[in-house]
C-alpha cells in the first residue's frame, strides 16, 4: 500500500481517514444513496422483497462497486429488507409486499475498498398515520444526532441528541438498544459503536477523519426484540412496527458531511442551524 494511502489508528482501535480516503468513501456512499433511490422507488404492493433486492444489486453492478452486505457473516442479500415489525437484518426473498407496509431498506456499497452504509424507511401505498409519525420520527431522530457531531465533542453527543429527541416526542417510541451504529471506512463495521441513548461527552473523541455510521431505530410500542430462526431477522417482541433510518457521516473543519445523502446533507443541516461542510474534490 502506498504511503499515502496508509490509514492512521487512534490508541481505541479507531480508524482516521486522509481527506483523499474520505472522497472514496463519497463515491461508496452516493452509489448507496442512488441504490435506496431506486429501490424505495421500487417497493409497491405485489413486488417481493427478493425483487426490490435485485433492484439495488442492479445499480451497485452498474456503477462498478461491490456490495458490502453480500456474504458478510453469511448473509445472503445485497439489501437488508425489513418490513412492518421487523426491526433490522431481514433477509429479502419471497415475501410480497402490500399496501400499508412499512418498509426498511439498509444497504451498503463499497467503492476501492472503502464503504458507504444507509438505511431508508418507504411506504407501500397509503400507510397508517401512525406508521407514517414513527418513520419521520425516527429520520428526525437520525439527523437531530448527526447535527449534534461537532469536531472535539465526544461520540456520544450523538447518542444523547437523539435519545432527547425521541423522548421529546412524549415517549411514544421505544428506543431499540441491542443495535446501534458504527464506525466505518475499510471496513463495514469498526470501532466507536455509537448508541441511540446515552450521556453525552462520554466516548472516543469526534476528530477529523473519523466516520461514523449513525442509524436509530424506533418501536411503535416497546423496544424488546429477538431474533428469527433464520438467525437474522430482528423483530420486535410485542409485535409492534419498528423503522430504521441511518447515514455514513463526517466531519470536517468545515463542518458535518453526510456521505450518503446525494446533496451532503446540505439541505437538512442548514434547516437545524448546523454547517454544511464537505471537502472540496
Amino acid at each position: 500500500m502506498p504511503a499515502d494511502d496508509a490509514m492512521f489508528w487512534t490508541p481505541r482501535g479507531v480508524e482516521l481517514k486522509k481527506p483523499h480516503q474520505l472522497q472514496q468513501m463519497r463515491k461508496a456512499g452516493l452509489v448507496v444513496a442512488r441504490a435506496l433511490e431506486a429501490t424505495t422507488a421500487a417497493a409497491r404492493p405485489g413486488v417481493s422483497t427478493a425483487e426490490l433486492d435485485a433492484v439495488a444489486a442492479d445499480v451497485i453492478a452498474a456503477a462498478g462497486a461491490t456490495p458490502s452486505f453480500l456474504g458478510y457473516h453469511g448473509f445472503p442479500g445485497v439489501t437488508c429488507i425489513s418490513v412492518n415489525e421487523e426491526v433490522v437484518h431481514g433477509i429479502p426473498g419471497e415475501r410480497v409486499l402490500v399496501e400499508g407496509d412499512l418498509v426498511s431498506i439498509d444497504c451498503g456499497a463499497i467503492v476501492d475498498g472503502w464503504h458507504g452504509d444507509s438505511a431508508r424507511t418507504v411506504f407501500v401505498g397509503e400507510a397508517s398515520p401512525e406508521a407514517q409519525a414513527l418513520s419521520e420520527a425516527t429520520r428526525m431522530a437520525l439527523w437531530q444526532g448527526m447535527a449534534a457531531a461537532a469536531l472535539g465533542g465526544h461520540v456520544t453527543d450523538i447518542s444523547a441528541a437523539v435519545e432527547d429527541y425521541v423522548r421529546s416526542l412524549d415517549n411514544r417510541y421505544g428506543i431499540v438498544e441491542e443495535y446501534v451504529g458504527h464506525g466505518i471506512g475499510s471496513a463495514m463495521h469498526q470501532p466507536p459503536d455509537v448508541p441511540n441513548f446515552g450521556r453525552a461527552g462520554r466516548g472516543p473523541r469526534i476528530v477529523e477523519g473519523l466516520a461514523l455510521a449513525v442509524e436509530p431505530m424506533l418501536t411503535l410500542g416497546e423496544p424488546d426484540n429477538r431474533v428469527l430462526a433464520d438467525d437474522w431477522t430482528v423483530v420486535t417482541a410485542d409485535g409492534s412496527l419498528a423503522c430504521h433510518w441511518e447515514h455514513t457521516m463526517t466531519v470536517t473543519r468545515n463542518g458535518i458531511w453526510v456521505l450518503t445523502a446525494e446533496d451532503g446533507g446540505e439541505e437538512l443541516l442548514s434547516q437545524l442551524g448546523v454547517a454544511f461542510g464537505p471537502l472540496a474534490d
